[in-house]
């Protein structure tokens, strides 16, 4: 490999949430954290070298971005997913959080129903609930090892709840499906009947495993890019989260005209500088660097299935089909969640996500973000090993 993923970068007094908040989210000063959603690996080295090129010329007034950010935008895109994007679709927003609730404001009133698939994100959640509209859960089916969609509870949720607008995850966090060209369209399929705008948050899409695809929902009918609001941004694949970039894609004219309005209500106009830098640089230059990470984190899932058959058999490993934050069932420990929160922080001195974060139907689960040094990883399931032993003592 070109790049050293085991190298351990020492994130601690750069201001890391992932690293120097422990005191403040109520943890101890030497628990390891494996929790939010970035990576402990450097980014591209041209991102870097941009940033920098930036930084030396020292001048950071308001910024705009001309022909060559969209035109690298579109290549990915096109090489990637087969999606011949146009420049005109283009919003750019500070985040997908943002955009997500940019279009409950501009699509829904309060009172109004979003659906949700939940396990999920939990600012899907809480976008909804805190803009004082009706939160509607069509839960996944956990079945077999795997996570299902119950159609006929989601068109029931849609009639039922006279549903406007649907938040869609894919790939999937935390549960790791890549919903399938199938699963995709009953979904579309059902939101054109009743007429619901979808919101699919996509923004896991450049880390799926062998065997599975990413298809953008927004390609795969006419009929559903026209009430389709896509989020993607470079900020998962390329390390990228602090910098706040986002790209919004919205073929519809009026539906993109009423996103924009709402988000000028904000305030909000251009994005962070670096951000803008950073995204161009990423996308153009970071094709290598991200399929090597790929290999790389497709090396660590392997080490943590492996080792969980091996050493803890007690857990269950619900096997991924994109991201890197990876599913583990807990539920054959048998705790009840305060003590496995225990055994987690103050027995294993691990920093992990419950499942419960992510809905009541997360219970006896954990994500585990797995986009570190196999060193780190290897400490941190020898930490929960070691307490999970303890249990039978």
């Amino acid at each position: 490999m070109a790049f050293d993923f085991n190298r351990i970068v020492d994130r601690r007094n750069t201001n890391s949430l992932k690293y120097d908040f422990t005191a403040e989210r109520g943890k101890a000063a030497d628990i390891l954290p494996l929790w939010v959603a970035d990576m402990d690996f450097p980014t591209v080295p041209e991102v870097t070298e941009a940033l920098v090129k930036a930084s030396r010329h020292g001048i950071f007034g308001y910024t705009e971005v001309k022909g060559e950010y969209f035109s690298v935008l579109q290549n990915w895109f096109s090489a990637h997913y087969h999606w011949n994007i146009e420049r005109k679709w283009l919003i750019k927003t500070p985040g997908v959080v943002f955009a997500l609730a940019t279009a409950i404001r501009a699509f829904t009133e309060k009172g109004d129903a979003v659906l949700i698939q939940r396990p999920v994100y939990y600012p899907f959640s809480e976008t909804i609930v805190s803009n004082d509209r009706i939160l509607v859960n069509n839960p996944l089916v956990y079945k077999d090892g795997k996570y299902h969609i119950d159609f006929t509870d989601f068109e029931e949720k849609i009639i039922k709840n006279q549903v406007k607008l649907f938040l869609l995850c894919n790939p999937h966090n935390p549960v790791g499906r890549v919903w399938t060209r199938d699963e995709l369209v009953r979904i579309g399929d059902i939101c054109v009947k009743h007429n619901v705008l979808i919101v699919s948050d996509e923004i896991h899409a450049d880390f799926i495993y062998p065997g599975h695809e990413h298809l953008v929902l927004a390609n795969l009918k006419a009929e559903y890019s026209e009430r389709t609001i896509t989020c993607t941004a470079p900020s998962k694949t390329f390390n990228l989260a602090g910098l706040q970039v986002s790209n919004v894609l919205i073929v519809n004219p009026r539906i993109k005209h009423a996103f924009k309005a709402e988000i000028a209500k904000t305030g909000y106009s251009q994005l962070n500088t670096m951000g803008l830098i950073a995204c161009q640089a990423a996308y153009e230059y970071g094709e290598v660097w991200l399929e090597e990470l790929k290999e790389y984190l497709f090396q660590n899932l392997n080490y943590v299935r492996n080792y969980l058959k091996e050493h803890i058999p007690e857990l269950k490993l619900i096997e991924p089909e994109g991201t890197y934050l990876v599913w583990i069932d807990f539920s054959g420990l048998k705790l009840p969640e305060e003590k496995l929160e225990d055994l987690i922080v103050n027995k294993a001195k691990l920093w992990l996500d419950a499942g419960t974060m992510f809905g009541p139907e997360g219970l006896g689960f954990q994500r585990i973000n797995i986009a570190c040094p196999r060193e780190v990883l290897t400490l941190a399931l020898t930490q929960l090993r070691n307490a999970v032993t303890d249990l039978t003592k």
